[in-house]
């Protein structure tokens, strides 16, 4: 749809949009994402630019917010838009973080921009009755994103920076266990870079508790058609297969997501040469992300 820019702001050192979009507003869900034309209509760009979606209201009939950082020309050309520009918008695109059926602990864990997307699923959460426990950290203050919000909503909201700029010192992954262990989680929900999903999910499988994902691939097209946001996924089968980010997540059950394999077609994947015949639809990957904003 052509949704219609409402406001434009800095939050330290991202880019907050905010874009009228009744259709989609109505539809999102925590998890889902958006996939935007850039460029304009006299240099628009082939590919168009996925973002998570912070926050979602009723005003004009529906609100996204968008929250990004400038990597290139196309983010580059969005942090430009300004009040009445007008946006060609696709979504709600992927699948979304499931929730629990009964109230339960959560700790939701956020890296750099990452954390945008945790505060419309922890909303979710306490709708149902879950206490929800914040982690959120970045290299420096000024990337560390919503920690005021976090501690508004958060039962306690912990926050590191490996500057030590604010908060701890050092990464999230480095407190995780003891705001785990002190909380006593059931379940962590994280977004973020792909090196820290990786430490978080260590650290739930350590504590032997369930993790969701949110993976930060780049997308081109957003809707399954380019094969860019593929990676190894374990399906239920104990069959790993390639499968698309965009489609299939982007949110996953952690320990099904092969990290150290990320980037590469492992050779006992479905598919891969010399692997064991399976068939290539994917079996559940388990989950329902935050794709990565790409240049």
């Amino acid at each position: 749809m052509t949704g219609t820019v409402l406001t434009t702001r800095r939050v330290d050192a991202y880019h907050a949009l905010t874009v009228v979009a009744p259709g989609i507003a109505e539809h999102l869900r925590p998890g889902h994402f958006v996939a935007v034309a850039v460029g304009g209509p006299q240099s628009s760009m082939l590919t168009r630019r996925s973002f998570s979606v912070h926050d979602v209201k009723p005003d004009y009939g529906g609100t996204v917010e968008l929250v990004f950082t400038v990597r290139g020309p196309g983010t580059s050309w969005l942090a430009d838009r300004r009040a009445r520009d007008t946006l060609d918008v696709v979504g709600p695109l992927g699948r979304p973080f499931p929730l629990p059926r009964d109230p339960v602990n959560c700790v939701l864990v956020g890296g750099d921009y990452g954390s945008a997307t945790l505060f419309g699923l922890a909303d979710a959460l306490q709708r149902r009755g879950c206490r929800v426990d914040f982690v959120i950290g970045a290299e420096s203050a000024d990337r560390v994103f919503g920690a005021l919000r976090a501690r508004r909503m958060g039962e306690t909201t912990t926050l590191t920076t490996e500057d030590g700029s604010l908060g701890m010192r050092g990464k999230v992954t480095d407190v995780l266990p003891g705001v785990i262990a002190d909380v006593r989680a059931d379940v962590v929900y994280a977004c973020g870079p792909m090196e820290t999903l990786r430490g978080v999910t260590a650290v739930a499988i350590e504590f032997d508790i369930p993790v969701q994902v949110s993976v930060e691939e780049a997308m081109a097209c957003g809707f399954g058609v380019c094969m860019t946001c593929v990676l190894p996924v374990i399906g239920e089968d104990g069959i790993t297969r390639m499968v698309r980010a965009c489609v299939e997540g982007p949110v996953f059950r952690g320990e099904r997501v092969r990290f150290e394999d990320v980037g590469t077609i492992p050779f006992d994947a479905a598919g891969a040469p010399g692997a064991p015949s399976a068939s290539t639809t994917p079996a559940s990957p388990g989950g329902g992300g935050g794709p990565r904003n790409v240049s």
